[in-house]
């Protein structure tokens, strides 16, 4: 497998509030909405919509953003490959939880039915 550190020091240090309006517009781009978007993330981290705007307005990294959560716990039930890598074979905690979030946000934008995505 190859070095990947560069990479994950590179989202660890992005922030989710220079992300976020790029989540929403590929989700509405693709007729879903921001609510649908706002459950996804709830269902992942346990995030509802205040504490998400107040990640944004804070401009926390994705290092603070995923900093002593519990991820839901069919989170192992994601599965598949999101910029080239399977989002299960990832080493890095956090560049795996990111991805996880990628995943979803992909599975929301292509229409796929809101509770397969949630995995319950």
């Amino acid at each position: 497998m190859k070095d990947t550190s560069h990479h994950d020091e590179k989202i660890a240090k992005m922030t989710f509030a220079s992300v976020y309006p790029h989540l929403v517009a590929k989700v509405e781009r693709k007729g879903r909405t921001k609510e649908e978007l706002h459950q996804v993330i709830e269902w992942l981290t346990g995030y509802n919509d205040k504490k998400i705007q107040e990640l944004i307005d804070k401009k926390v990294t994705f290092e603070k953003f995923f900093e002593g959560i519990t991820l839901h716990p069919n989170v192992h039930l994601i599965k598949g490959v999101i910029c080239g890598y399977r989002v299960e074979d990832i080493q890095n905690p956090l560049t795996q939880k990111v991805r996880y979030l990628d995943k979803l946000v992909d599975e929301l934008a292509k229409g796929k039915p809101i509770e397969k995505i949630l995995r319950s």
